[in-house]
C-alpha cells in the first residue's frame, strides 16, 4: 500500500507542476476552447489539460519503473497500456486542434474501435461472458463506451475529473487485495495526475481543460483498467461492480442520447440535455452539482466494495436501490426546460 501510495504522490507532484507549463504552451499554440451556445464558459480557456496528465502519469510509470522490479507480464501490460492511451489522446489531441468542427464522430469511433480490438487482442477484455464472439463484441461497447462516456459528462469544471478520479481510487482500493499489479498501479497514477489537474481546471486565473484528449485518454485508460480488476469470488454479481463505480458517465451517457433521439436530434450532436446542466437550470450551483455529484458516486463506490464482500441476495438489494435512485432522476431531471 505504501508503493502505490508513492506512485500516487509522485504522478500528483509531476501533474500540479506541468499543467502551468502546459497551460502556458496551449495559449502560445492558440489551443484553446471558445465559449458557444452549448459551451458557456467565460472567455478563451486553453484546452491542453490532458496533455499535461498523460505526461504526468507516464513520467510516474517511467520513474518507478526504474526504481522498482515489476514482473515481466505486469510491464508487458504497462506498455500495451500507454501505447493505447497515447493513440487514444492522439485522437483528442487532433479533435482539439481542428474545433470548432473537430473529427467527425464516424471517424473518431472507427479508430476508437480498432484501438480497443487490438487491446483486446493483447488480453484486455471481459472473461467472464460466453461464447468469447459475444465477449468480444461487449468488450469493444464498453471500451469505447465508457472511453467516450467521460468526454461527453465533462461540460462543467470539476465534473469529468472528479469522476475519474473516484473511479480511480475505487478500482485501487478494490484490487489491492488481488495483487493486480499493473492496475493498482495505473489506478494511483492516473488518481495522482489527475487530482494535480482538478485545482486548475478549478481555478479563474489558471484555468485550464482536459480538452477531449484528456477526457478521451483518461475514460480510456479507466475501462482497461476496470477489466483488469478481479472483484469477488463470494457471489457472481460482483463482475458488474465497473458499471456502479462509472454509474454517473454510464447514466449521463445513455440520459442525453435518449433525450437527443427523443426530440428527433442526433446523439452525436451537443445539446443541453446533461443531467448537470438540468440541475443548474433547477438552481443549483455549478460548484454544488459537482460536489453532489463527487459525493453520491464516493458513497455508490462504497457500496460496489460492499458488493465484493456480501452474498448474492445482498447485492441484488443494493444493486437494485441504486437502479431505482437513477431512474427517479431521471424522471425529476426530465420535467426541468432547458433553454
Amino acid at each position: 500500500m505504501i508503493f502505490y501510495l508513492k506512485v500516487f504522490l509522485l504522478s500528483l507532484f509531476l501533474s500540479l507542476l506541468l499543467v502551468p507549463i502546459i497551460r502556458y504552451i496551449s495559449i502560445k499554440l492558440n489551443n484553446v476552447d471558445r465559449p458557444t451556445d452549448i459551451k458557456t464558459h467565460k472567455g478563451v480557456v486553453p484546452l491542453s489539460g490532458g496533455i499535461a496528465v498523460f505526461i504526468a502519469f507516464s513520467a510516474s510509470l517511467f520513474i518507478v519503473r526504474f526504481s522498482t522490479s515489476f514482473p515481466t507480464g505486469t510491464l508487458r501490460d504497462i506498455r500495451y497500456i500507454l501505447f493505447g492511451s497515447f493513440l487514444i489522446l492522439l485522437i483528442g489531441i487532433i479533435d482539439d486542434f481542428k474545433k470548432p468542427k473537430g473529427i467527425s464522430a464516424g471517424i473518431k469511433f472507427f479508430l476508437e474501435i480498432i484501438i480497443a480490438i487490438f487491446m483486446i487482442s493483447r488480453g484486455f477484455s471481459i472473461n467472464f461472458i460466453k461464447p468469447d464472439h459475444f465477449a468480444l463484441v461487449l468488450s469493444v461497447i464498453w471500451i469505447v463506451g465508457i472511453t467516450n462516456s467521460f468526454n461527453i459528462i465533462d461540460i462543467m469544471d470539476g465534473l469529468s475529473s472528479s469522476q475519474i478520479f473516484i473511479a480511480a481510487i475505487s478500482f485501487l482500493i478494490i484490487s489491492i487485495p488481488t495483487e493486480a499489479i499493473y492496475v493498482n498501479v495505473l489506478s494511483a497514477s492516473i488518481a495522482g495526475a489527475i487530482l494535480g489537474f482538478i485545482p486548475y481546471n478549478m481555478s479563474n486565473r489558471f484555468k485550464i481543460f482536459l480538452g477531449d484528449s484528456g477526457s478521451l485518454f483518461a475514460g480510456f485508460l479507466i475501462s482497461i483498467i476496470s477489466l483488469g480488476v478481479g472483484y469477488s469470488d463470494k457471489n457472481t454479481l460482483a463482475v458488474y461492480v465497473p458499471i456502479l463505480i462509472l454509474s454517473v458517465p454510464i447514466f449521463d451517457t445513455i440520459y442525453v442520447s435518449i433525450m437527443r433521439i427523443k426530440n428527433g436530434i442526433s446523439p452525436f450532436k451537443g445539446t443541453k440535455d446533461h443531467f448537470a446542466l438540468r440541475l443548474e437550470s433547477m438552481g443549483f450551483e455549478r460548484k454544488k452539482i459537482v460536489l453532489l455529484t463527487f459525493i453520491f458516486s464516493s458513497i455508490v463506490s462504497m457500496i460496489s466494495f460492499l458488493i465484493t464482500r456480501v452474498s448474492f441476495k445482498v447485492s441484488i438489494f443494493l444493486y437494485m436501490c441504486i437502479f431505482v435512485f437513477f431512474v427517479f432522476v431521471a424522471k425529476i431531471v426530465s420535467k426541468v426546460k432547458i433553454s
